[in-house]
């Protein structure tokens, strides 16, 4: 039997820290990166950014649609980008926020947990604004298969604000009654703590009335340090006891760093990232 994603998450944190490479072949970077917006163009950036990778971080985070926008060229550089890094260990956070009902959510969710997939990654993000229960076939087959779900829940773009911080009937905000949600089924598990969600690292959590001040295994994936604008040294006030299990999941601070200076930009958001959550 292999091991839960919540261990295989502790043993990355043990091992290289909580810092997470976002890979986002978008046009601009790959122009930065003196490269052209074709097939190659991707597989290059990828390639080159998983080596920098290389022993020195433990989870990576493809955002799956840029690889899309070339389709089935992209796909294929995206299949070969998630089988090497978890050939070499790394693990994968398949970036696609998928979202839907009934079988349509089961194929999305085969596609990045199934056992056997081309696309089979460690674990994926997913989107709950068409109900959390829609999303129950996903963590069935994630538990089933070892793997890990990561479920949007306060996200730092403006436009969500209207629908996270609404009240359900409960009284609940909807962003806290999804974390809320999350965590059950999460420490629900035999491996507790595969489940996690998504926390935008530039919000003010207690505006979402989240919970950050008691222990919980939850993993929170935070985007939004680096070049967005929240400093890692920051995260322990912003997220609290959520902290211990925090993903801090940088890219364009990252792969800004072009070609040549990559590597040596994954080992300082490495330091930086260890020394903050030390």
């Amino acid at each position: 039997m292999s091991l839960g994603f919540s261990t295989r998450l502790r043993t990355a944190f043990e091992s290289y820290g909580h810092l997470c490479v976002g890979i986002d072949p978008h046009p601009f970077l790959l122009k930065h990166w003196g490269l052209d917006d074709s097939p190659r163009g991707m597989l290059e950036l990828s390639l080159r950014t998983l080596e920098a990778c290389s022993d020195q971080v433990g989870i990576i985070k493809p955002q799956v649609a840029f690889y899309e926008r070339h389709g089935s060229a992209g796909y294929k550089i995206l299949e070969d980008l998630i089988s090497r890094a978890r050939a070499a260990g790394i693990l994968v956070i398949a970036d696609s926020k998928r979202g839907d009902i009934g079988t349509t959510m089961e194929a999305y969710a085969a596609t990045w947990l199934g056992e056997g997939s081309a696309l089979e990654s460690d674990a994926v993000t997913v989107s709950p604004y068409l109900g959390v229960g829609s999303l129950s076939g996903t963590f069935d087959m994630a538990e089933r298969n070892d793997k890990g779900v990561f479920v949007l829940a306060a996200t730092s773009n403006p436009e969500a604000a209207a629908l996270q911080r609404s009240r359900t009937e409960a009284g609940v905000l909807l962003a806290n009654d999804v974390v809320e949600s999350v965590s059950a089924r999460s420490m629900a598990m035999k491996d507790p703590g595969g489940f996690g969600v998504v926390l935008g690292a530039t919000l003010n959590l207690d505006e979402f009335e989240i919970e950050t001040t008691s222990a919980n295994p939850l993993p929170v994936l935070a985007p939004g340090i680096g070049a967005q604008g929240a400093l890692v040294k920051d995260a322990p006030r912003l997220f609290g006891a959520l902290s211990q299990n925090l993903i801090v999941a940088q890219t364009r601070s990252i792969l800004e760093a072009g070609p040549d200076g990559v590597t040596e930009a994954v080992r300082r958001e490495a330091a930086e990232t260890a020394d903050a959550l030390a």
